[in-house]
């Protein structure tokens, strides 16, 4: 067949065919989505020898595609019509399959895969975005992107265009060679450990091997783009995993700047400042299915699934997490998290158990209280007439009327409570030291060995990069990179810790309002309950008393306080971090993660150590009472009742850690609901694309997870620092985190964006708190058992105040209070007539008690502190010195003792290193031999070694 002829028919056939795609489109029987180009292609390429000339090949090709791709259609609606179990209407079966291939994470082609997306609405007046978005989508192109836009139409409100994105594997290779990212190049011979003794009692608790390991282990080196064939690049469409790839592509997006090439505008860059400014109003990769249901696409892993399905469910808290699943989805920093999370859980079980045993002890030495027996002896506690807690309003009361309340507080002020105090203090090293091996153990199999180096040196953040215009040349890389001169560093540390100190002083003011807001309130309880209506209460009206009343509604408000200034400086921390300009995104972090605790620390645990320490110290006693702002004031200092200030230490944490838990659930599991709710009320749930009801859920902002670990280190701090007062509070933790845990791993896996994949080697600044706060925790239950308990007064009287030569605690009661003369009471101080009871009789009452150490009247030194005082405070001294140094003696010998790195973890990353030097090695003398030997494939000349004898040589020398 001549030219001529087989062109002309070609050009006939192009006609045609032309019509024919016509009416396929109409007839919606292309799918846009099938792969078909490659398919074709194979098929047609025998074809292609056969062809007279260049110009008939494309449509001669195109024909054959055509046909293919009909009658690939034709099959393929064929087998869905048999797959589904019956016949379907005609022109559903087409119109269905388009609406299901919306909810893909692949361009329209069905080959490549969407790495990101980003969404933007199209505003009548917005001339300046529509320019920024032309300049950045061009500037994403020149670094080698490819884009494909959604157009508002197909969305669901009409309005909202998305943009997704793919990193060809040319720009995920530069890139990963830049940014030094590890990938495989063997499979690993390392053996995972020895079998466990009684492994079969664990079963019940662990998930399958596939969900716990995804994938198998390997050697890994950091991605060279120069040795592409030294890796296990199998298919390199799937060779980086989609949290890797978008991890690339953000760190191409915060970069890209959006303004001309021939306009120097260093601020006009990232996404980030797009997003600030209303250009883009989102930016996130894509979840690869839904959670209740597996992607049809085999491409697709359906890791989310998997997640959900044996990880967020509430049924499996039992369960252990599977951690490299979450890791190789969400990347290593969240999986760090949820590790630590997960650890602090298991140690909080054996940390609650000892507190219900002592606990146990309480209730079950309740009927050996001999304190309590006599506050509550009609002969004793009610003969027994106290002086009055406050001025006018208050009169006063028999001893007895604190008898449920002594009770109540003997339940966690015993013997028991010390040695629970002192276990505590070693808990905490070996939940931080076993921590450090178990976080050692993650760096080795998560390739996180050697990527603190890295990270300083490659994680600048993008906002550094733009607002610090000044250059210095960098000693290390001989090149010039931005940095902040020291004055003005100087003068922004200088502002933010101004900042931060006058937010601290804010708290302390607001704690000195709810003091102030408990010295007034408990005289107006007091004149309220003197007729006692409050015990025609059934069940609890004999348990409300002034005390308890001004306690409770004091810890509320306290709360409620918390609660809102947490609100506000959150956003302030944030504004001075940023003015601060850190370097580096782990700099950031760390300045923020300081700032917030600091404040945290002062806003949480105030009200806790003003209970403890200062409540019921500088009283006074009655005719020389100690007032707050002065005696003008007429707010006299609180005191504690007979029964120490412990039960109320109580009350005020638990209403604090109680609240905050059940509010932060409520926060973070029902608001993101509703949120998700309201957003995709209005979704066509027939054409709902996977970007679109990723777009419906709730952004993931970078400090996320910033949130979760101080949520669990306010909670840590609450369980050590306070923990002598109450027993359970670990019981209470260990609850909560069960409980936790899941809420997180649901919020994360159905209600969240899919985060962007992040590194991080260990929970960063965190670790610092929390050995603050393990060293601070000794000392502060340490003062707790010996000025807020009343433990160490007690042990005197035992000792050496008893009477008779047997030791008892009877009489301690008597011996724990002192007298004063009612007479010498000054006028301002005294009740008032209304306030008196009637049982009182001034002319056979002449006296009454107050808790105290000093002489009685009438005596040579009356009203000053008797002997006895001295002995208590001195054994209240001994003590603490006594327990902090053998607390600390114990946990600084257990920190000795236990490694921070498993022997066995170190000698893998030895065996590792060498194994990688030696695979290295060998590649390269390889890959020599092989250039050699190619440049020596030429004419030999006489005389000349040839190439053979060339490569033996380099052999033997190699």
């Amino acid at each position: 067949m001549s030219v001529s002829v087989v062109g002309a028919k070609t050009e006939s056939f192009s006609a045609t065919l032309d019509v024919i795609i016509q009416n396929l489109c109409i007839c919606d029987i292309i799918n846009p989505s099938i792969n078909v180009q490659q398919h074709i292609v194979k098929q047609t390429n025998p074809f292609v020898p056969c062809l007279s000339s260049e110009e008939d090949g494309p449509a001669v090709l195109t024909a054959f595609r055509m046909i293919l791709l009909t009658e690939e259609c034709n099959g393929q609606s064929h087998n869905n019509s048999i797959e589904d179990g019956g016949t379907q209407l005609p022109g559903h079966t087409e119109t269905d399959r388009l609406q299901q291939n919306k909810d893909t994470v692949f361009f329209r082609d069905g080959v490549r895969r969407i790495d990101f997306i980003l969404s933007y609405l199209d505003d009548k007046d917005g001339e300046k975005k529509q320019e920024r978005r032309r300049e950045f989508e061009a500037n994403l192109k020149k670094a080698g992107l490819e884009l494909e836009t959604e157009d508002k139409s197909d969305s669901d409100d009409l309005k909202t265009y998305f943009l997704k994105i793919h990193a060809p594997w040319e720009v995920l290779a530069t890139y990963a060679d830049v940014l030094k990212i590890k990938v495989p190049f063997k499979e690993s011979d390392i053996p995972h450990g020895q079998d466990v003794p009684l492994e079969w009692l664990s079963r019940p608790f662990r998930l399958p091997e596939k969900v716990m390991r995804p994938q198998p282990d390997y050697f890994t080196s950091p991605f060279d783009k120069d040795k592409i064939d030294f890796f296990l690049i199998k298919n390199q469409d799937t060779f980086f995993p989609p949290s890797t790839r978008n991890r690339i592509v953000y760190y191409i997006l915060s970069r890209c700047p959006y303004h001309k090439e021939d306009r120097k505008e260093t601020d006009k860059k990232g996404i980030k400042r797009l997003l600030n400014n209303g250009t883009y109003t989102s930016a996130f990769p894509l979840h690869d299915c839904r959670y209740w249901e597996r992607n049809t696409n085999e491409q697709c892993e359906s890791e989310r699934y998997h997640l959900y399905k044996n990880w967020a469910r509430f049924l499996c808290f039992y369960k252990e997490q599977p951690l490299n699943l979450i890791r190789k989805y969400y990347g290593e920093k969240i999986g760090i998290y949820f590790a630590w999370l997960g650890f602090y859980t298991e140690m909080l079980f054996f940390a609650a158990v000892m507190g219900v045993i002592c606990f146990t002890y309480g209730v079950l030495s309740y009927d050996d209280n001999l304190t309590s027996k006599e506050i509550c002896d009609p002969s004793i506690g009610g003969s027994t007439v106290m002086c009055p807690l406050c001025d006018k309003k208050c009169s006063y009361w028999k001893l007895n009327s604190t008898c449920l309340s002594s009770w109540q507080s003997h339940l966690f002020d015993n013997e028991g409570t010390v040695f629970f105090a002192m276990f505590m203090g070693i808990w905490v090293t070996l939940f931080l030291e076993f921590w450090k091996r178990r976080q050692a153990q993650l760096e080795y199999e998560w390739d996180l060995v050697d990527f603190e180096e890295e990270q300083q040196q490659l994680q600048i953040r993008p906002e550094f990069e733009t607002k610090c215009t000044d250059q210095r040349l960098n000693r290390i890389t001989q090149e010039m990179e931005p940095y902040l001169p020291l004055p003005k560093k100087c003068g922004r540390f200088c502002l933010s810790g101004v900042t931060v100190l006058f937010w601290m002083l804010l708290i302390v003011a607001c704690i000195t309002g709810v003091i102030v807001y408990r010295l007034a309130v408990y005289a107006a309880f007091a004149s309220i309950m003197k007729d006692s209506p409050t015990k025609k209460i059934h069940l609890v009206g004999s348990l409300i008393t002034p005390q308890l009343a001004t306690s409770v509604t004091a810890s509320f408000i306290n709360f409620i306080i918390i609660m809102i200034l947490n609100f506000f400086y959150e956003r302030v921390a944030i504004w001075i971090t940023d003015m601060e300009i850190p370097k580096t995104h782990l700099e950031y972090e760390n300045k923020l993660t300081m700032k917030m605790f600091l404040f945290q620390f002062v806003n949480y645990y105030s009200s806790c150590f003003y209970v403890a320490f200062f409540k019921g110290k500088f009283v006074g006693y009655p005719g020389n009472y100690t007032y707050m702002f002065g005696k003008y004031s007429r707010l006299r200092n609180e005191e504690c009742d007979p029964g120490g200030c412990l039960i109320e230490l109580t009350t005020q944490l638990v209403i604090v850690m109680t609240g905050k838990q059940v509010c932060g659930n409520i926060q973070e599991a029902l608001l993101p609901l509703l949120r998700n709710w309201w957003c995709s009320r209005k979704a066509r749930k027939d054409q709902y694309s996977r970007w679109e009801q990723d777009h419906d859920l709730q952004n993931f902002s970078q400090l996320g997870l910033f949130y979760e670990y101080l949520e669990m280190v306010i909670q840590f701090g609450f369980i050590t620092l306070f923990v002598a007062s109450f027993p359970l509070a670990p019981l209470l933790a260990l609850c909560n985190n069960i409980l936790e845990v899941r809420v997180d791993a649901w919020k994360f896996t159905t209600q969240f964006r899919r985060p962007v994949a992040a590194k991080a080697h260990n929970i960063g600044a965190w670790q610092e708190i929390l050995n603050v706060v393990a060293i601070l925790s000794v000392v502060t239950n340490a003062f707790i058992m010996a000025f807020t308990s009343d433990m160490i007064p007690r042990l005197v009287y035992l000792y050496a105040y008893h009477p008779g030569s047997e030791a008892t605690m009877s009489g301690y009661i008597n011996n724990s209070l002192s007298v004063y003369d009612i007479s010498q009471i000054p006028l301002l101080s005294m009740p008032e007539e209304g306030a008196i009871p009637a049982w009182f009789n001034s002319s056979f009452i002449t006296t009454c008690r107050y808790r105290d150490y000093r002489y009685p009247p009438g005596h040579q030194r009356q009203y000053s502190h008797t002997m006895q005082f001295w002995h208590i405070l001195a054994a209240k001294l001994a003590f603490i010195i006594i327990m902090e140094h053998v607390v600390f003696v114990v946990k600084f010998f257990v920190a000795w003792l236990i490694p921070d790195v498993p022997s066995e973890v170190k000698a893998r990353i030895k065996r590792e290193r060498y194994l990688i030097q030696e695979y290295l090695h060998n590649y390269e003398v390889e890959k020599l031999k092989i250039q050699l030997s190619q440049s020596f494939i030429i004419e030999p000349k006489p005389g000349v070694c040839t190439a053979t004898d060339m490569h033996d040589v380099l052999s033997e020398c190699l």
